[in-house]
């Protein structure tokens, strides 16, 4: 049985953007989709058995409309509404189990500003298993100028930190969205200078040795996506390797970008639900659809 691309859906503007992202993306990719709806009366509410049911008849009728939708638009595409009694991290993280990709809906904040993460937004994606991606919402003012989140043969951008030994998650997840979209993949890998290099002359003669520094970063860099490039044949693989803050090498890459994909660390301790200053930069300032992926 397929992995489904699960989305979480309130009936919100946001989580409808998610829900035509997931749909795109899971037809590209041959996927199921399911739509999930988490709810429960806070714990200051002391509702009746009326009020409580009235509740979930409304959430059921969202994802029922929310399925004929789809179901209209795309009569090929496999679609599963689960509705859950339950905090939302909670619901939504135990139903993305199994799941090929989670994804969420963000409100805009402008074109610059990038994504708003509410607290089930940064809990989820502190703790989920699987790839998280993150969809605005469909705001004029934020989109005007930026590029179709839902078009193929446009940009993947990924954003690489370790040139020696790249998450496999991570360029499994970068190479198969951008195999089902015909798109480019665009590398993109952020380097500095050993310590070193600050006070011994030596090592910035070594350095220089066979074309410098940057050519044996380009270097370890190629051979690492080898494997990758052989796998994927019909994917197009470009690089960019630039002396800069890694953040602000992945937003410029990705300005044109239709996919945008850092990963996120798992061992990560729980506390403070940290996800790393270069994702926590992306995922703020983006204008595209940002995919974090979980990796050792």
């Amino acid at each position: 049985m397929l992995s489904p691309i699960v989305v979480g859906f309130d009936g919100s503007a946001e989580s409808r953007a998610a829900v035509d992202w997931a749909a795109r993306e899971a037809r590209r990719r041959g996927l199921p989709l399911r739509l999930v709806t988490a709810w429960i009366w806070r714990p200051v509410d002391v509702p009746s058995a009326q009020e409580s049911e009235a509740q979930k008849q409304w959430a059921q009728q969202l994802l029922n409309e929310a399925r004929r939708d789809l179901v209209a638009k795309y009569p090929d595409l496999p679609v599963a509404v689960e509705q859950v009694s339950d905090l939302a991290p909670r619901a939504l993280l135990e139903s993305a189990e199994g799941a090929e990709t989670l994804v969420l809906g963000s409100r805009g904040h402008g074109a610059v500003a990038g994504f708003l993460l509410g607290s089930v937004g940064q809990h989820v994606l502190a703790r989920a298993r699987v790839p998280v991606v993150l969809v605005r919402a469909h705001e004029p003012e934020a989109l005007e100028g930026a590029p179709a989140a839902d078009e193929d043969g446009g940009e993947v951008v990924v954003g690489i930190q370790d040139r020696g030994e790249p998450a496999e998650e991570l360029l499994r997840f970068a190479f198969a969205v951008a195999a089902a979209r015909g798109a480019t993949l665009r590398v993109v890998h952020a380097w500095s200078r050993p310590p070193v290099f600050a006070y011994n002359p030596g090592a910035v003669l070594m350095g220089d040795e066979d074309g410098g520094m940057e050519a044996r970063v380009e270097k370890e860099l190629l051979e690492a996506l080898a494997p990758w490039r052989e796998r994927c044949p019909q994917v197009e693989v470009v690089h960019r390797i630039e002396l800069a803050a890694a953040a602000e090498v992945v937003l410029q890459a990705a300005r044109n970008a239709a996919l945008v994909v850092v990963g996120r660390k798992t061992h990560r301790p729980a506390l403070g639900m940290r996800i790393g200053p270069v994702t926590h930069g992306v995922i703020h300032h983006a204008t595209a659809p940002v995919a974090v992926v979980p990796h050792d």
